[in-house]
């Protein structure tokens, strides 16, 4: 008796917005969602840390493909340093590494802030996701070794103080792709002479998407199960392992982003039904309409509202790079 194939997930295609609680990590988040809705294709756009908590945009089926739209995005963090100790993690998970008696006054935390904006060289935490030699850095840094990690360029577009108490200060940072908060926090400690670490930190914003669109994993469970348990089996990750379970996904999938909501930084054409045809299978198009871009690198061409293809415009020409099902 031959064994039974491995069910296939739905074809269900959007953006989830999550609000990630602390404890939860984005591999673990996004299999918890991947199962809730039963999809066939999950991955997500910019890793947060188990100790932070917010927003962590997840693509479900073929909004994979704009995953690289959304990293690139702006973030917002909202983030508290405690002064006073250095981590080997640069958070609250590691050992004390470095002690002050130091506390900085409000006024010498807001005199830093111009040094941390607009594009600053940053290094990469001991423990963070930077392949060293083919290895990650925070395997290295487990095994008790003190890795090298070159700096690296990035943008700061705001550093703001929020709120100061003597022992901690609460900042929100908006920033571009590669910034490391927990760096600003260890970076911004030694400028000051007294060392300090996040206690805390939240996402609130990714380009894109804003607080408006997130939905918690409450608010998930209660629209797939109706408030009766989420049921999850050992193995959330398999979508299969669920088809005991109500079918009725109406609701759940209400609480999706429609996946061109991820191109909104792009051109955006709009094409026949005919001509998404074409694109379809590969072939370009000519583009007709008075306000229609001669050329550009990137566009994407839409159909009755609904994304075809991402392509580039040259010659009056859309040529698609990649499409997207109907």
């Amino acid at each position: 008796m031959g064994r039974r194939g491995k069910k296939k997930g739905r074809p269900v295609s959007g953006w989830l917005v999550l609000d990630k609680p602390v404890g939860m990590g984005s591999t673990e988040a996004v299999s918890k969602i991947k199962w809730l809705f039963q999809a066939d294709k999950a991955g997500h756009a910019g890793t947060l840390d188990p100790l932070a908590s917010g927003m962590l945009p997840i693509a479900l089926g073929e909004a994979t493909k704009t995953v690289p739209y959304v990293q690139d995005g702006a973030k917002i963090y909202r983030f508290t340093v405690a002064w006073g100790d250095e981590r080997s993690t640069d958070d609250l998970e590691g050992p004390v590494t470095n002690s002050s008696d130091k506390r900085p006054a409000e006024t010498e935390v807001r005199a830093l802030l111009p040094k941390y904006t607009g594009v600053i060289m940053q290094t990469p935490p001991q423990f963070s996701a930077i392949k060293i030699a083919g290895e990650r850095a925070y395997d290295l840094a487990r095994d008790g070794e003190t890795v090298d990690i070159p700096a690296r360029e990035i943008e700061i577009g705001r550093l703001d103080v929020i709120e100061h108490s003597g022992e901690r200060t609460i900042f929100e940072v908006e920033c571009g792709k590669g910034t490391y908060v927990r760096s600003l926090a260890r970076d911004m400690g030694r400028d000051l002479g007294c060392f300090g670490h996040i206690a805390e930190l939240r996402r609130i914003e990714v380009e894109p998407f804003t607080q408006e669109d997130f939905v918690t994993i409450a608010e998930l469970e209660a629209a797939r199960f109706g408030g009766e348990g989420d049921g999850d089996p050992d193995t959330a990750d398999d979508a299969s392992d669920a088809a005991d379970l109500p079918v009725d996904f109406t609701a759940i999938d209400a609480l999706l982003v429609d996946t061109s909501a991820a191109l909104d930084c792009l051109p955006q054409v709009a094409i026949s039904d005919d001509a998404a045809v074409k694109i379809r299978l590969g072939n370009p198009v000519i583009i007709r309409g008075r306000d229609a871009p001669v050329e550009a690198e990137e566009a994407c061409a839409t159909a009755r509202g609904r994304l075809v293809a991402i392509g580039a415009i040259e010659q009056g020409m859309f040529k698609p790079k990649r499409v997207f099902a109907g």
